[in-house]
């Protein structure tokens, strides 16, 4: 027989609560709060995302239906309604950002340190790998009158820093739809030495030029419009797949008197058969391995697509920018302990299957790390009630 908590409970145990009361103190966010933890906010917004509740009816309700199970979360009773909806419009987002930080670091102190949790590593270069994204999600424009994208539609956009070491999200925005992913990006700062790929709609060419300048290499498609010319053909592999390698120069950029070169790539995919022409900053490495990075950005789209599908991103229970960024935020400290799961499980889970079934598993009372490894396997026999206090139902 054995004594554990719920699934639940030993999730949250992966978010160190004094890191938590620290940040809460930091973002002074407990003011006036009236008897109504920050930590009981984060509960009920982590129930909303991993227990997949619509609103604050689904939130509060669900809660209230486990009542005898919420002591051990560090919940005392289950929030009602309106003390949820306040909380989530006045106080800080800033928070549950923090939280974001914390776990992250906690995930990378994981795959940093356990070489096992790392996917098969694909390339043979060491430098680092990320992917440069951003997403649209829709809101109605009548509800959320502050997040004015078109003139009939709403809509905030996520920037996301993806880390293929692990396929972490390393860096979160979260901003006006309008808000182009250039203006985002030229704020970043990426360590020397690090291959960042994104798609065509980062193309700036001021911006390449300050990435180089960094240390940073990029990949990314050459817009078909771009005025270059060409300085030098380089030697192409046979039976690569690569047409066309050669060093080009940017007339904007020369006009201006900026002296830098690129890398034009054309490449056949014989998969969807068609030519894909990539440009990038690395002189270094084979024509091939460039398309082959590039390939490797549709991580960034399987999170995202991960994120809207499994966890509440797309339907909000609040209406101002404090309680959207909060749930949004929440989304993704969720998406953090599925990862860390994931990285610790031997099983061989996907994201979206390991969060379907986490979801029916939340107040089930048996060991996690056993239940992520083999969980088909029956539960354990728990251990009882003292013979005084059981009931005698039959004889």
């Amino acid at each position: 027989m054995t004594r554990v908590s719920s699934i639940f409970s030993q999730t949250l145990q992966l978010i160190s609560r004094l890191e938590f009361e620290s940040a809460v103190r930091k973002q002074g966010a407990e003011r006036h709060a009236r008897g109504f933890s920050c930590w009981g906010q984060f509960i009920a917004m982590l129930f909303c995302q991993l227990g997949n509740a619509k609103s604050l009816r689904e939130i509060c309700g669900g809660l209230a239906a486990s009542e005898g199970k919420l002591r051990h979360l560090g919940l005392p009773q289950a929030p009602a309604r309106a003390t949820l909806a306040y909380a989530n419009k006045h106080r800080p987002w800033q928070l549950y950002r923090t939280v974001f930080d914390q776990l992250l670091a906690k995930c990378q102190s994981l795959v940093a340190s356990q070489p096992g949790t790392r996917k098969k590593k694909k390339f043979r270069f060491k430098n680092p790998l990320m992917s440069l994204d951003a997403s649209v999600i829709d809101l109605c424009a009548t509800m959320f009158d502050w997040a004015k994208f078109r003139l009939t539609k709403g809509a905030v956009k996520l920037h996301l820093l993806l880390d293929h070491d692990g396929y972490l999200p390393s860096f979160a925005v979260i901003t006006e739809g309008k808000k182009h992913e250039v203006r985002v990006a030229r704020q970043m700062r990426f360590t020397p030495g690090t291959i960042l790929v994104f798609d065509r709609g980062y193309t700036d060419y001021e911006w390449f030029v300050s990435l180089i300048k960094q240390g940073v290499y990029f990949v990314t498609r050459l817009k078909e419009n771009a005025d270059y010319g060409v300085v030098e053909e380089l030697t192409v592999p046979q039976r690569r797949g690569v047409l066309r390698d050669q060093v080009i120069f940017f007339y904007k950029l020369a006009q201006a008197g900026t002296d830098a070169y690129f890398r034009r790539i054309e490449f056949y995919d014989e998969e969807r058969d068609r030519v894909l022409v990539f440009l990038t900053s690395h002189r270094e490495l084979a024509a091939a391995t460039i398309a082959a990075v590039y390939k490797e950005r549709w991580q960034i789209e399987l999170f995202f697509r991960a994120l809207k599908q499994s966890l509440r991103v797309k339907t909000f229970v609040g209406t101002s920018a404090q309680a959207l960024k909060t749930q949004l935020w929440t989304a993704l400290i969720a998406m953090l302990l599925v990862k860390y799961l994931q990285l610790k499980s031997t099983f061989g889970w996907s994201l979206s299957n390991l969060v379907a079934l986490l979801r029916q598993q939340l107040f089930v009372y048996r060991d996690l790390w056993v239940w992520i490894d083999n969980p088909f396997q029956p539960p354990p026999i728990l251990e009882t009630l003292p013979e005084q206090l059981a009931l005698q139902l039959a004889k």
